[in-house]
């Protein structure tokens, strides 16, 4: 997907705000809609569907976790061979189903806001569907507030490798910049890079399990972040 509702130029190319005070980059599931639990029982009856079961709890700890990662995750290489394309295709039709029971988390449009009113470039980044961050996009009332979207159909490898967030960088040319997630995976994802995040609590992990993923700041919601929106410090890549 490429910015569904990105500022566009007469020429048709995104108009990217001048990245004085370094780029946010936002997930989307789990930190501004609320869709972590739906996602993790999706993924179970998908397993279902084709003999395996894996409980729930297991599931929810990999959320965040692209797809294409997922199902060898916590299911295993072999049924990741015999079945991980289908066992895909089947978490889609039950994602599908749920959509119209999700909504927006609590003050997830004020952040949007907040971010960019306070100078930042703002790139929204999402391991889901394309169309499913569509969706989301909608129900947070993102317009035009985001310079860029990226997905999992702009890379191979979704969180958490790295890749979702280079491609974040290079769309806006991106010097500096800090991830705002709500999972472990956003946090690897934002260390392997190189990069600072702050993680949400609203997609179910500990303060503990996000510290120790990485995160530079850990806040309750987007509402405590919004209120302290200089907690945002973006940096240039800095690898080990």
């Amino acid at each position: 997907m490429r910015a569904p509702h990105a500022r566009r130029s007469a020429l048709g190319t995104p108009d990217v705000m001048t990245d004085a005070r370094g780029t946010v980059i936002l997930d989307v599931d789990g930190t501004l809609v609320d869709t972590n639990y739906h996602h993790a029982l999706g993924w179970y009856r998908a397993f279902r569907q084709y003999g395996v079961t894996i409980p729930v709890w297991t599931i929810h700890r990999h959320i965040g976790m692209g797809g294409d990662q997922l199902v060898a995750a916590v299911a295993g290489d072999d049924v990741e061979r015999e079945h991980g394309d289908d066992i895909r295709a089947a978490w889609t039709e039950q994602a599908d189903a749920m959509l119209d029971e999700i909504a927006a988390l609590p003050g997830a449009h004020d952040l949007l806001e907040a971010i960019v009113g306070a100078g930042f470039t703002l790139v929204m980044a999402s391991s889901g569907k394309p169309h499913h961050v569509e969706r989301y996009a909608d129900l947070i009332g993102a317009g035009d507030l985001a310079s860029e979207w990226v997905s999992s159909g702009d890379v191979e490898r979704t969180k958490p490798a790295p890749d979702l967030l280079g491609v974040a960088m290079e769309r806006v040319g991106a010097e500096a910049a800090v991830v705002v997630g709500d999972s472990v995976w956003d946090c690897q994802a934002a260390e392997r890079l190189g990069l600072p995040s702050v993680a949400v609590r609203t997609g179910g992990f500990s303060n503990e399990e996000l510290r120790e993923a990485g995160a530079s700041e850990v806040v309750a919601s987007v509402e405590e972040l919004t209120a302290d929106i200089d907690q945002l410090k973006p940096r240039a890549p800095q690898q080990a």
